[in-house]
Protein backbone atom coordinates (compact mmCIF):
# COMPACT_ATOMS: atom_id res chain seq x y z
CA UNK A 1 0.00 0.00 0.00
CA UNK A 2 2.48 2.08 1.11
CA UNK A 3 4.55 1.77 -2.36
CA UNK A 4 1.28 2.23 -4.31
CA UNK A 5 1.22 5.84 -2.48
CA UNK A 6 4.64 6.54 -3.30
CA UNK A 7 4.38 6.00 -7.31
CA UNK A 8 0.88 7.78 -6.86
CA UNK A 9 3.30 10.98 -5.26
CA UNK A 10 5.62 10.45 -8.17
CA UNK A 11 3.04 10.62 -11.07
CA UNK A 12 2.11 13.51 -9.54
CA UNK A 13 5.00 15.12 -9.58
CA UNK A 14 6.44 13.97 -12.65
CA UNK A 15 2.99 15.02 -14.05
CA UNK A 16 3.35 18.68 -12.56
CA UNK A 17 6.78 18.80 -14.00
CA UNK A 18 5.35 18.19 -17.57
CA UNK A 19 2.92 20.70 -17.09
CA UNK A 20 4.54 23.45 -15.42
CA UNK A 21 7.72 22.82 -17.11
CA UNK A 22 7.85 21.13 -20.61
CA UNK A 23 4.67 22.37 -21.81
CA UNK A 24 5.89 25.96 -21.47
CA UNK A 25 9.10 25.21 -22.67
CA UNK A 26 7.51 23.53 -26.20
CA UNK A 27 5.17 26.65 -26.25
CA UNK A 28 7.67 28.90 -26.01
CA UNK A 29 9.57 27.49 -28.81
CA UNK A 30 6.53 26.80 -31.21
CA UNK A 31 5.41 30.67 -30.93
CA UNK A 32 8.88 31.67 -31.72
CA UNK A 33 8.89 34.18 -34.94
CA UNK A 34 11.50 34.86 -37.67
CA UNK A 35 11.34 37.05 -40.40
CA UNK A 36 12.02 35.06 -43.86
CA UNK A 37 11.97 35.99 -47.55
CA UNK A 38 8.89 34.37 -49.53
CA UNK A 39 7.52 34.93 -53.32
CA UNK A 40 4.24 36.93 -53.64
CA UNK A 41 3.50 34.70 -56.91
CA UNK A 42 4.45 31.40 -58.93
CA UNK A 43 8.07 31.46 -59.86
CA UNK A 44 8.75 28.91 -62.67
CA UNK A 45 12.26 27.38 -63.28
CA UNK A 46 14.45 29.76 -65.35
CA UNK A 47 12.72 32.91 -64.26
CA UNK A 48 14.52 35.46 -62.75
CA UNK A 49 13.70 37.12 -59.16
CA UNK A 50 13.12 40.16 -59.00
CA UNK A 51 12.13 42.93 -55.88
CA UNK A 52 8.76 42.90 -57.04
CA UNK A 53 8.33 38.97 -57.10
CA UNK A 54 9.38 39.05 -52.92
CA UNK A 55 8.54 40.20 -49.06
CA UNK A 56 9.55 39.54 -46.11
CA UNK A 57 6.73 37.63 -43.19
CA UNK A 58 7.02 36.59 -40.24
CA UNK A 59 6.21 33.16 -39.35
CA UNK A 60 6.61 30.76 -36.29
CA UNK A 61 10.67 29.30 -36.21
CA UNK A 62 9.60 25.63 -35.13
CA UNK A 63 10.66 23.13 -37.95
CA UNK A 64 12.28 25.77 -39.84
CA UNK A 65 15.74 25.16 -41.09
CA UNK A 66 18.83 27.34 -39.92
CA UNK A 67 19.60 27.62 -43.98
CA UNK A 68 16.37 29.63 -44.53
CA UNK A 69 16.45 32.87 -46.51
CA UNK A 70 16.08 35.65 -44.79
CA UNK A 71 17.73 38.23 -46.80
CA UNK A 72 16.51 39.92 -50.34
CA UNK A 73 20.04 40.33 -51.47
CA UNK A 74 19.80 36.34 -51.82
CA UNK A 75 16.95 36.37 -53.61
CA UNK A 76 17.08 39.23 -56.19
CA UNK A 77 18.75 38.45 -59.37
CA UNK A 78 19.07 34.62 -58.95
CA UNK A 79 16.59 32.35 -60.83
CA UNK A 80 14.47 30.15 -59.69
CA UNK A 81 15.98 26.61 -60.03
CA UNK A 82 12.07 24.72 -59.04
CA UNK A 83 9.09 26.05 -59.25
CA UNK A 84 8.59 28.50 -56.01
CA UNK A 85 5.59 29.35 -54.51
CA UNK A 86 3.56 31.54 -52.12
CA UNK A 87 3.45 30.91 -48.49
CA UNK A 88 6.89 28.75 -48.86
CA UNK A 89 10.19 29.12 -47.01
CA UNK A 90 12.93 29.72 -49.79
CA UNK A 91 16.39 27.38 -49.47
CA UNK A 92 19.43 28.09 -50.88
CA UNK A 93 18.79 24.95 -52.77
CA UNK A 94 15.81 26.10 -54.41
CA UNK A 95 17.83 29.23 -56.05
CA UNK A 96 20.80 29.58 -59.36
CA UNK A 97 23.19 32.11 -60.34
CA UNK A 98 22.34 31.46 -64.03
CA UNK A 99 19.50 30.56 -66.29
CA UNK A 100 17.71 28.08 -67.75
CA UNK A 101 15.66 30.20 -70.16
CA UNK A 102 16.26 30.08 -73.49
CA UNK A 103 17.29 33.57 -74.00
CA UNK A 104 20.14 33.22 -71.40
CA UNK A 105 20.89 29.80 -73.05
CA UNK A 106 20.73 31.64 -76.84
CA UNK A 107 22.96 34.58 -75.06
CA UNK A 108 26.02 32.14 -75.00
CA UNK A 109 26.14 29.98 -77.73
CA UNK A 110 29.13 30.53 -79.94
CA UNK A 111 29.55 28.85 -83.51
CA UNK A 112 31.22 25.75 -81.43
CA UNK A 113 27.92 25.16 -79.65
CA UNK A 114 24.62 26.21 -81.58
CA UNK A 115 20.98 25.69 -81.51
CA UNK A 116 18.45 23.53 -83.91
CA UNK A 117 15.12 22.28 -83.27
CA UNK A 118 13.22 19.03 -84.05
CA UNK A 119 10.03 18.06 -84.73
CA UNK A 120 8.04 16.78 -81.85
CA UNK A 121 5.53 14.89 -84.04
CA UNK A 122 3.44 12.94 -81.46
CA UNK A 123 2.86 13.29 -77.94
CA UNK A 124 5.36 10.31 -76.89
CA UNK A 125 8.23 11.74 -78.82
CA UNK A 126 8.38 14.48 -76.51
CA UNK A 127 8.25 12.78 -73.26
CA UNK A 128 4.59 13.20 -72.90
CA UNK A 129 5.01 17.31 -72.52
CA UNK A 130 7.20 17.06 -69.62
CA UNK A 131 10.45 17.61 -70.94
CA UNK A 132 12.11 21.02 -68.96
CA UNK A 133 14.60 23.52 -70.14
CA UNK A 134 18.16 22.09 -68.81
CA UNK A 135 17.14 18.53 -69.12
CA UNK A 136 19.59 16.02 -70.26
CA UNK A 137 18.27 13.73 -73.01
CA UNK A 138 19.27 11.04 -75.60
CA UNK A 139 17.98 10.76 -78.98
CA UNK A 140 16.44 7.54 -80.24
CA UNK A 141 16.15 7.26 -83.58
CA UNK A 142 13.78 5.04 -85.01
CA UNK A 143 13.42 4.09 -88.78
CA UNK A 144 10.88 1.44 -90.44
CA UNK A 145 12.24 -1.81 -88.01
CA UNK A 146 15.11 -0.56 -86.54
CA UNK A 147 16.27 1.72 -83.30
CA UNK A 148 19.23 2.87 -82.04
CA UNK A 149 20.95 5.75 -80.20
CA UNK A 150 23.67 7.04 -82.43
CA UNK A 151 26.58 7.50 -80.13
CA UNK A 152 26.78 11.61 -81.35
CA UNK A 153 23.50 11.98 -79.84
CA UNK A 154 23.67 10.07 -76.14
CA UNK A 155 23.54 13.01 -74.09
CA UNK A 156 22.14 16.96 -75.45
CA UNK A 157 20.87 19.33 -73.81
CA UNK A 158 17.09 20.72 -73.97
CA UNK A 159 17.31 24.49 -74.28
CA UNK A 160 13.87 24.53 -74.69
CA UNK A 161 10.54 23.39 -75.60
CA UNK A 162 7.99 25.70 -77.98
CA UNK A 163 4.41 25.24 -78.92
CA UNK A 164 2.52 25.52 -82.31
CA UNK A 165 1.79 29.23 -81.53
CA UNK A 166 5.29 30.11 -80.63
CA UNK A 167 5.21 29.80 -76.82
CA UNK A 168 8.93 28.78 -75.12
CA UNK A 169 8.12 26.39 -72.11
CA UNK A 170 9.34 29.10 -69.78
CA UNK A 171 6.68 31.49 -70.72
CA UNK A 172 3.72 29.17 -70.89
CA UNK A 173 1.17 29.48 -68.90
CA UNK A 174 -2.37 27.80 -68.56
CA UNK A 175 -5.54 27.97 -70.05
CA UNK A 176 -8.98 28.59 -68.44
CA UNK A 177 -10.09 25.26 -68.05
CA UNK A 178 -6.37 24.38 -66.29
CA UNK A 179 -4.40 22.90 -69.35
CA UNK A 180 -1.50 23.84 -71.42
CA UNK A 181 -0.37 24.09 -74.85
CA UNK A 182 1.84 20.83 -75.78
CA UNK A 183 5.00 21.47 -77.26
CA UNK A 184 5.23 20.92 -81.06
CA UNK A 185 9.23 21.22 -81.20
CA UNK A 186 12.40 20.95 -78.69
CA UNK A 187 15.07 22.95 -78.77
CA UNK A 188 18.49 21.38 -78.28
CA UNK A 189 22.13 22.83 -77.67
CA UNK A 190 24.41 20.83 -80.17
CA UNK A 191 27.38 20.47 -82.18
CA UNK A 192 27.38 21.66 -86.05
CA UNK A 193 28.04 18.01 -86.39
CA UNK A 194 24.85 16.84 -83.92
CA UNK A 195 23.06 19.21 -85.58
CA UNK A 196 23.46 18.13 -89.47
CA UNK A 197 22.55 14.56 -87.81
CA UNK A 198 19.33 15.28 -86.09
CA UNK A 199 18.39 17.30 -89.31
CA UNK A 200 18.78 14.13 -91.17
CA UNK A 201 17.04 12.49 -88.77
CA UNK A 202 14.18 14.58 -88.42
CA UNK A 203 13.79 14.57 -92.00
CA UNK A 204 13.76 10.89 -92.75
CA UNK A 205 13.33 8.87 -89.48
CA UNK A 206 11.49 9.63 -85.80
CA UNK A 207 12.96 11.11 -83.39
CA UNK A 208 12.14 10.15 -79.18
CA UNK A 209 13.71 12.09 -76.39
CA UNK A 210 14.59 10.23 -73.63
CA UNK A 211 14.86 12.15 -70.38
CA UNK A 212 18.48 10.81 -69.08
CA UNK A 213 18.87 13.90 -65.84
CA UNK A 214 17.39 16.44 -64.65
CA UNK A 215 18.80 18.67 -61.48
CA UNK A 216 21.94 19.64 -60.40
CA UNK A 217 23.91 22.09 -63.08
CA UNK A 218 27.01 20.25 -62.12
CA UNK A 219 25.78 17.22 -62.96
CA UNK A 220 24.05 17.66 -65.87
CA UNK A 221 27.41 19.20 -67.29
CA UNK A 222 29.00 15.95 -66.64
CA UNK A 223 26.81 14.25 -69.17
CA UNK A 224 27.86 16.95 -71.88
CA UNK A 225 31.52 16.64 -71.09
CA UNK A 226 31.22 12.78 -71.49
CA UNK A 227 29.27 13.34 -74.38
CA UNK A 228 32.43 16.23 -75.84
CA UNK A 229 34.98 13.13 -75.13
CA UNK A 230 33.14 11.01 -77.60
CA UNK A 231 32.16 13.24 -80.22
CA UNK A 232 36.43 14.57 -79.90
CA UNK A 233 37.45 10.90 -80.45
CA UNK A 234 35.18 10.67 -83.52
CA UNK A 235 36.94 13.92 -84.79
CA UNK A 236 33.02 15.49 -85.21
CA UNK A 237 33.10 18.08 -82.23
CA UNK A 238 32.83 20.72 -84.44
CA UNK A 239 32.36 19.84 -87.96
Amino acid sequence: MKNRTIIGIICIVLAAAIMFGLTPLVNTIASGKIEVMQVLRRIEPGQAITAEDIAKVQIGSFGIKDTVIRDEKQLIGKYAAVTIVPDNCIYPDMISEQSDSADHVFRQLNGSQIAISITISTFANGLSGKLQNGDIVSAVIVSENESAIPTELTYLRVITTTTSKGTDSDQLTANEDGTTDLPATATLMVTPAQAKLLALHDRKSHIYLTLVYRGDTEIAQKFLDAQAVVLAKTGDDNE
